[in-house]
């Protein structure tokens, strides 16, 4: 009954409850204080299989570092005895991650699982038609792209959204670079939303796609997506297969020829920051890069988004280095995050990635940044722990309404209608 082919109406616990389960597992937060400590939990996932939340994996822990891990139920008592032999402060987030699991979906008992609806999660097939939907409606605002082909063979379709034809100026945005980033996808939907909904009615909206073009990848990670729904919900990469190696998958965020395969990633294909086995391995990286090289010349700024932590960062994250441009990226990111805040109060924190999140190479982020797109942020959505992955529908909307003020923030710079000091 896990399987997506089931039709009609089906309560949700079950329609979108993923083959592999997670009864009794536990997530952890471990608030590292000493070196000795972060060793020590280094250590311990060389043993057993902690799912890092946050950080990605292993490599990136540190002393002073708040970490966020989820592990098995048989597991889970061996693993709590051993923090607190280590006199390691903790919190379970979650006592039973499967119940967190079901909890997401459960906004209402059950729908149609055909209707596209921009305040739950909508499975890849009903995003697939809400695209060409959407495009249809909207044929002189929205355009139907496509740029390339999954590993296992979906096609991705971005869509353009801006009133000219002849584009000067464009922002590129992508959503769900990793699978089980729900929230992301779901933001990506929720922009094209307000664009379409507002043009001619709302002053800025209309300023913005009159005199640029959005260009909006939904899902970056299409089979990844789908992953998540039908086997996996925790999965990350995509589902490549690695030559030599039972382990599938690469993270497409390791896989930009961006310093790629050096800090903050693996050459492991069972690793979930696996970079691939070379830059733009993978067809997903390279649909996007060859689609951003082809329009660089108009692209001014480039926006991916991420879950969790509340962050916006911007480059760079395979070294402490500042960027060229760093006090500009400072100002502009510094401006959008008060935009941000000012309708709900969510605190993001701002800065580089390196010394704001953790150091990593092969990013996206830092792959634009070198290609000469000046504003390239990534931003990572709500929340800062509490649910994780596992965001639940009604955070929705406050994310996603919240967060547009930040990108339209970012476009009127863009555009030069505002200038940061």
């Amino acid at each position: 009954m896990a399987r997506l082919v089931l039709l009609g109406l089906i309560p949700l616990a079950l329609a979108f409850s993923p083959t592999r389960r997670y009864d009794g597992a536990k997530v952890f937060r471990v608030n590292l204080q000493t070196d000795q400590q972060a060793e020590t939990l280094r250590n311990l996932s060389r043993v057993v299989k902690l799912d890092f939340w946050r950080p990605d994996s292993a490599h990136q822990i540190t002393s002073k570092m708040s970490v966020d891990f989820h592990v098995t139920a048989d597991q889970s008592g061996p693993v709590q005895e051993l923090l607190e032999q280590n006199h390691m402060k903790y919190k379970i987030l979650f006592h039973n991650v499967q119940d967190g699991i079901e909890k997401q979906l459960l906004t209402k008992s059950s729908f149609k699982r055909k209707v596209h609806s921009y305040t739950r999660y909508n499975t890849w097939e009903t995003i697939d038609r809400w695209t060409k939907r959407i495009a249809e409606k909207n044929s002189k605002l929205v355009s139907r792209i496509k740029i390339g082909d999954t590993a296992e063979g979906r096609p991705i379709y971005l869509l353009k959204v801006g009133k000219q034809s002849s584009v000067k100026k464009a922002i590129f945005m992508d959503c769900g670079i990793h699978a089980r980033e729900w929230i992301s996808p779901a933001f990506c939907q929720w922009f094209v939303k307000e664009a379409t909904g507002k043009y001619g009615k709302d002053k800025t909206m209309t300023n913005l796609l009159n005199e640029m073009a959005f260009y909006v990848l939904p899902v970056l990670n299409i089979d990844g997506y789908v992953y998540t729904w039908i086997e996996d919900r925790f999965w990350r990469k995509n589902r490549s297969k690695n030559p030599g190696s039972d382990c599938v998958g690469t993270d497409l965020n390791r896989n930009f020829d961006a310093a790629w395969g050096s800090i903050g990633s693996s050459n492991e294909p069972c690793e979930d920051i696996y970079c691939g086995a070379a830059a733009e391995s993978e067809k997903e990286t390279k649909a996007v890069a060859n689609f951003i090289r082809e329009n660089v010349h108009s692209l001014k700024a480039y926006l991916t988004f991420h879950a969790f932590s509340e962050m916006l960062l911007y480059p760079y994250g395979y070294t402490y280095d500042l960027a060229p441009t760093h006090e500009d990226l400072n100002a502009v990111a510094k401006a959008a995050v008060e935009a941000l805040e000012s309708l709900y109060g969510t605190n993001y924190t701002y800065g580089q990635i390196a010394s704001t999140i953790y150091p990593t190479a092969g990013s996206s982020v830092d792959w634009t940044y070198d290609q000469g797109i000046k504003y390239s942020f990534g931003f990572e959505l709500r929340d800062n722990g509490e649910y994780g992955f596992l965001l639940p529908e009604s955070f929705i909307k406050p994310t996603c309404q919240e967060t547009m003020l930040a990108v339209i923030s970012i476009a009127n710079h863009v555009l030069g209608t505002v200038a940061y000091i």
